[in-house]
């Protein structure tokens, strides 16, 4: 017998047999079925992110550090190991198809098995109990994430082959970026079956119902740091709650904070942190929407760690998180101005919020000379002197991640678990079909 054929059997007969004693639950006290299940996933948040966001956000004007959502909602870990023939570092296509599906596959699949057929998701058995689902993530819609619980592909690559397959996902509410992906003709399709579709977050406002396909950016969102006031991922988030809410048979919601990855991959502490304050603020949300509809279950965690992330480095017992705070724009965006212009050195020392040594000018100097990749390499690296950020790898990390949850059935997902768990306990959870 299965894991998950046995799971199920046990989760249907809760009165008779002890479930709860793997979840350290009382029996007498085994939480109820919810009517609404959010998957949130921050993308590449391994542990020493959460931690670093938590020093990121302390007010050091106070004697205590503040906590922060995760640490409010933490349960358990989980391990992330891809199938065995891509060994135990996974990529977000083979994660997200563990979570969607319970299933481990290859790196680079999107909710097919090792032999490339389709494995059935959370969604798609959430869509045929009547329910209602939907993605809002910060990079394209179409990215392995996303795709991972909508639709099934071999390759995470075939960008057009996805956001051409979305169509058949039947997904009530699709917002994020990736317009570069959807032509004219395909979102012609999408209205055909009454999707209505906006490309301006101002029209979020103006959607009152589902279905809706709203596109963005070309790619991905911009990054918080270059941002800050517009709350992006939690905007997404509450619209989709509000829309997703009307459906009286309940819903199942992805949330990702996708550009935490993007940020560990390129070594960016900053925006790192940027993007770990809109998910944060985001998980708030969802937080507070559970408070207020006690039906509903938040599950949260990582796909994977990526950067191999260290609080503290070049042999220092420092982390200076007040320096990361003083940083108005992303290096990339610090780098192209400072490009453009001849007077580049006031500019740069405005944006990193604290004044260049002779010496690191002149590397900075240096690196101008050599282009913008080199002067954002720079840039990055100095930064992480100057906070005593270290990394390991510009790829993912093996490690376990952090789970969170809050809700009905929470207690499900306490301790150690594997990310396929994860998935065979929500689907589960979902109601029997008429």
């Amino acid at each position: 017998m299965t894991f998950r054929n046995t799971f199920t059997w046990v989760l249907s007969a809760l009165a008779i047999l002890p479930l709860y004693a793997t979840a350290n639950i009382d029996i007498t006290e085994a939480p109820s079925r919810p009517k609404n299940m959010i998957i949130m996933v921050g993308d590449g948040m391994g542990p020493a992110y959460t931690s670093a966001y938590r020093y990121f956000q302390n007010n050091p004007d106070t004697e205590e550090i503040e906590q922060t959502v995760f640490d409010r909602l933490l349960v358990g870990m989980a391990s992330t190991y891809p199938a065995k023939e891509s060994g135990y570092v996974t990529d977000s296509a083979a994660s997200a198809t563990a979570l969607a599906t319970g299933f481990k596959s290859y790196n680079g699949a999107i909710s097919v098995d090792t032999n490339k057929r389709p494995l059935t998701t959370i969604m798609q058995m959430a869509k045929s109990r009547g329910m209602s689902t939907g993605v809002a993530v910060t990079s394209q819609v179409n990215h392995a994430t996303p795709a991972a619980f909508l639709v099934h592909n071999e390759s995470r690559r075939n960008y057009e082959a996805i956001a051409t397959d979305m169509l058949q996902s039947d997904a009530d509410v699709i917002l994020g970026g990736g317009q570069k992906y959807f032509s004219e003709a395909l979102l012609g399709q999408f209205k055909t079956k009454g999707y209505q579709h906006i490309d301006d977050l101002a029209q979020l406002e103006s959607i009152a119902k589902p279905k809706v396909i709203g596109l963005f950016a070309e790619v991905q969102l911009p990054w918080v740091i270059n941002d800050v006031d517009a709350n992006t991922l939690s905007r997404l988030t509450q619209k989709s709650l509000e829309l997703l809410s009307q459906n009286d048979k309940g819903f199942v919601l992805l949330v990702e904070g996708s550009l935490i990855d993007w940020a560990g991959h390129n070594n960016d502490i900053a925006t790192a942190m940027a993007e770990m304050q809109s998910f944060a603020n985001a998980m708030e949300v969802v937080e507070q929407y559970v408070r207020q509809h006690p039906d509903t279950l938040l599950v949260a965690t990582a796909d994977h760690n990526t950067g191999g992330l260290s609080i503290g480095a070049n042999g220092e017992y420092a982390w200076d998180s007040e320096l990361l705070k003083g940083i108005s724009a992303s290096p990339s965006n610090i780098s192209a101005t400072a490009i453009a212009s001849d007077e580049w050195q006031t500019g740069v020392s405005k944006s990193l919020g604290f004044e260049l040594s002779a010496s690191e000018l002149q590397q900075l100097s240096n690196a101008r000379m050599q282009g913008d990749e080199a002067l954002q390499t720079a840039l990055k690296k100095l930064i992480d002197v100057r906070s005593n950020t270290g990394w390991t790898t510009s790829g993912h990390t093996g490690g376990d991640v952090q789970v969170f949850a809050v809700g009905p059935a929470a207690d499900l997902f306490k301790g150690n678990q594997d990310n396929t768990q994860i998935a065979e306990k929500m689907m589960t959870l979902l109601p029997k079909k008429d």
